[in-house]
């Protein structure tokens, strides 16, 4: 990389820290003559991808530049400490793959581990520091998966720009400012003291240049040797002594975890919505099956003839969903470990029967699970484990037409708050049941060795009704995430909004509970209309972060979530 693409790279980190979240006309514009585009979490994630784009990379190549540059400028989201879910689109076949990197647990894991010695739970703020809560990352396995697939650029080339920024520095944004001082252990861990405090005990101001020459060691040793470093050598070597000797909930995890660990290629699962055809990852995350089980629940629906944000569309949408996160709560998780009624959950007669549950003008208030597949209920309890929104979502489309959607996380806000090589290390491990069963039955979500716990993460991918592109859409959010995909693809196919409209129409989510409506939006105004329905509603901030990109008559469209600082950028 040039002096000159440094001091760009410094001067547009630095042009962050002081504008926030405002995206210039210039990275939003779409131009029938766009071949290339890219919606990243961070504009300097965003202009990494670019770069290998022009330099006549793939999708799959910009992916990984991207992630290697976030785990750097966003890392209370993501980065190769963490695990994430891929979808990958060759325009040459027209298939769809899909990649799971979720962390694995360690092979010592019991399902009681995170329980105190009586049984009962341990809360999450007991566990989610140090090393008990960290899985084997899975993010680097998974995007080397896919890169001998579909790479076009060598692996050794794509880290260049999180090398070059990791040693010059970069400008700590609004964003990332905020989540220092939000995260209430950045003061009490030495790892992340160290990182975002002065000399004096005060946390680094927005705008302050950060470098980390650690990180830039380890992503040149990345790619000059290839993923298994990371899996199998030094930097193998200390994630495991970070995990085991952590002062604060030590770990089991072993270098042979590390060694043993598999990203899987799995069978991508599609529904019909209208027209088009909803791709998304199976489980162990349940995000793309709960979107697809929202839609296929309204699509006897005339959302069409409703105002978007009305009452009546918000009833319909969260009634929807509360069947879905219920059936999402009994019967999702890790289908190496579980039966999953994958097919049952999005079977037209399933899902038909389940919509009859919805009545337009009163709520049904807690729905209860289904029975996706009578002949053989496997009995269970649900499970109601939450995951926090430590995530981020690229969409990519490269001048070759393939495109890629990428939900990467370190689940909670800076993950364990342990640091190895100058990136952050999951707590993943807290996405598993705390309870071991309910109601005398057991829990799907459980601990168990070599197992990846459930996720939210939905990366999705939209075909046309003549079999082409039509979106690649994902968010962060945790186990909302479902919820602001299913607004999105509402928006774009029943009310022909742009892509850009639909991300910033305003936010509700039900979660099979509350409905929650974005605080400060004109949705505050519909709370008492659907107060009278029944609903249980509560005014609240939301976090989304939805990046995503649609194509229509060979124009590309994107939207960058207003709500978090990423960028679109085309060419």
């Amino acid at each position: 990389m040039t002096k000159l693409k440094t001091l760009f790279l410094l001067l547009l980190s630095l042009g962050l820290a002081a504008c926030g979240n405002d995206q210039s006309e210039e990275a939003s514009e779409t131009t029938p003559a766009s071949s290339i585009m890219v919606a990243v979490a961070n504009p300097l994630a965003a202009e990494a991808a670019m770069d290998i784009l022009r330099e006549g990379g793939t999708a799959i190549d910009a992916a990984i530049g991207a992630l290697a540059v976030l785990g750097l400028v966003e890392p209370q989201s993501s980065g190769i400490g963490g695990g994430g879910f891929l979808l990958y689109y060759d325009a040459e076949t027209g298939e769809i793959s899909a990649y799971d990197g979720r962390e694995t647990a360690p092979a010592a894991i019991r399902p009681e581990h995170f329980q105190n010695p009586d049984g009962t739970p341990r809360s999450f703020v007991d566990i989610v520091r140090g090393g008990a809560s960290v899985g084997v990352p899975g993010n680097l396995a998974a995007l080397d998966l896919v890169h001998q697939e579909h790479g076009a650029l060598p692996w050794s080339e794509l880290f260049e720009a999180g090398v070059e920024i990791a040693e010059t520095g970069f400008a700590i944004s609004p964003r990332l400012r905020w989540s220092m001082t939000r995260a209430p252990w950045t003061a009490q861990m030495p790892d992340t003291l160290a990182y975002f405090y002065d000399d004096a005990g005060n946390v680094l101001e927005e705008g302050t240049i950060l470098q980390n020459p650690h990180y830039a060691e380890t992503l040149r040793s990345i790619a000059s040797e290839g993923a298994s470093v990371f899996y199998e050598g030094a930097i193998a070597s200390a994630i495991v002594e970070k995990v085991r000797g952590s002062e604060v909930n030590p770990g089991t995890l072993s270098l042979r975890d590390m060694a043993d660990y598999q990203a899987v290629e799995r069978e991508v699962i599609c529904s019909p919505y209208r027209t088009y055809q909803i791709c998304g990852m199976p489980p162990p995350t349940s995000g793309s099956l709960v979107i697809q089980m929202v839609l296929g629940l309204l699509e006897g629906f005339d959302l069409a003839a409703l105002e978007p944000g009305s009452v009546e569309a918000v009833h319909l949408i969260s009634e929807a969903s509360r069947l879905a996160y219920a059936d999402r709560d009994m019967f999702i998780a890790d289908p190496d470990f579980v039966a999953v009624p994958v097919q049952g959950l999005v079977s037209d007669d399933y899902l038909g029967q389940r919509a009859a549950q919805i009545n337009p003008i009163i709520s049904m208030g807690v729905a209860e699970p289904g029975n996706p597949w009578p002949d053989d209920m496997e009995e269970r309890s649900p499970d109601i484990t939450p995951d926090v929104p430590g995530t981020n979502h690229m969409s990519i489309v490269d001048q070759y037409g393939n495109a890629v959607s990428f939900n990467s996380s370190v689940e909670s806000v800076f993950g364990s708050h342990l640091i190895v090589g100058g990136f952050f290390l999951n707590n993943q491990l807290t996405d598993f049941s705390r309870e071991l069963q309910r109601d005398g039955r057991p829990i799907a979500n459980g601990a168990a060795p070599g197992k990846r716990p459930r996720s939210s993460m939905a990366p999705i991918i939209i075909l046309n009704a003549d079999g082409g592109l039509f979106a690649v859409m994902g968010s962060s959010g945790g186990s909302r995430i479902p919820t602001y995909v299913v607004q999105d693809i509402v928006a774009l196919i029943d009310w022909d909004m742009t892509m850009q409209e639909a991300i910033d129409m305003p936010r509700h989510a039900n979660r099979n509970g509350a409905t929650d409506l974005e605080i400060g939006t004109t949705l505050a105004a519909i709370a008492p209309a659907l107060e009278a329905l029944g609903h249980n509603v509560r005014l609240t901030p939301f976090d989304s972060g939805t990046h995503s990109i649609r194509i229509v008559d060979g124009v590309m469209d994107g939207g960058a979530d207003p709500r978090r600082e990423g960028v679109v950028l085309s060419q």
